[in-house]
């Protein structure tokens, strides 16, 4: 049994089709398929169905792909104590973070980055949060930048900054000649929010349950810029978070961005990584220059403070 047999069988049981996972693998359908067979033969199981729909994985097939992705994460986590002793600001980091925040956070994170951590590559990988999660427990990442709470005990976060929310509204609205509101007018008021699967979606209605206000279920959006289109075309109203909203003035392209003058509804954002990792301690410095970009970007002290 090889280290190799084993990435196999992960891969099948996460794509379920020979053909994907071998792609993922880079290497041929027929190797993997002979590999499988191998290990099985070792085994002395069946561990996958086989027909012309895909994969099915036996009894036998599912508890194997989760003892060999746990041998998996230990080799690597054996490699990273290994590495972080020797070169600990070099190597690659495998980054996640979530659609509504990557655009607008990663251009004032990376070029510092770069320049502080000359040896580190840094390789990008933007999902909903809870695609981020599941890889970041698989070990198929390294980190992720996550808004809080992220709920599981056997990660450590780093609190990162806190990030407003502001209301967007048509300029011709009858809140658009106004610098701020106050939240309780938002009661009756429907929002545009995004689809089901964005953690902001989750925060926005929060927001829309303390204020009173409703979802106007006629429309849910895809991505941020799509909101605020529709906003501009005087579809709706919505909420953007702060970081969103820095590149264009309080009015622009028909749309007005107002602050809220009796409250400040907010998400908070932290770094987040395995407790086990052996690269904490370059988790950490990351998570300190991070705080500083944050700090410079929103215009506000840098403060460190630590979310579990």
């Amino acid at each position: 049994m090889t280290l190799r047999e084993l990435e196999y069988l992960v891969a099948l049981a996460k794509y379920r089709h020979f053909g994907r996972a071998a792609e993922a693998c880079q290497v041929s359908q027929p190797t993997l398929s002979a590999q499988i067979k191998k290990l099985e033969e070792e085994l002395g199981v069946a561990l996958v169905e086989r027909d012309s729909r895909g994969v099915l994985l036996t009894s036998y097939g599912l508890e194997a792909a989760a003892r060999a992705r746990h041998i998996l994460h230990e080799i690597t986590e054996l490699k990273d104590s290994v590495r972080q002793n020797k070169h600990p600001e070099s190597g690659t980091i495998r980054l996640g973070i979530f659609p509504t925040l990557g655009p607008y956070f990663l251009p004032h994170i990376v070029p510092p980055t770069r320049k502080r951590f000359p040896d580190l590559e840094l390789l990008l990988v933007e999902e909903k949060s809870s695609h981020l999660l599941a890889r970041l427990r698989d070990g198929e990442i390294d980190a992720a930048i996550l808004a809080l709470p992220v709920g599981d005990s056997q990660l450590r976060t780093e609190f990162l900054f806190e990030e407003r929310f502001l209301l967007a509204v048509p300029e011709r609205h009858v809140f658009g000649r106004r610098a701020a509101i106050q939240i309780s007018e938002l009661i009756d008021h429907d929002l545009m929010l995004l689809e089901d699967g964005h953690c902001l979606r989750d925060q926005a209605l929060e927001v829309c349950r303390f204020a009173g206000a409703g979802e106007r279920s006629s429309f849910r959006a895809t991505s941020l810029e799509t909101l605020r289109q529709m906003v501009s075309a005087e579809v709706g109203m919505t909420l953007l978070p702060e970081l969103a909203t820095l590149n264009q003035n309080p009015s622009s392209g028909g749309v007005r961005i107002l602050g809220f003058s009796d409250s400040e509804p907010s998400r908070q954002i932290a770094l987040c990584w395995r407790k086990s990792s052996a690269r904490e301690p370059l988790f950490l410095s990351l998570a300190e220059l991070f705080q500083a970009c944050a700090a410079q970007v929103l215009r506000r002290p840098a403060e460190g403070k630590l979310a579990s």
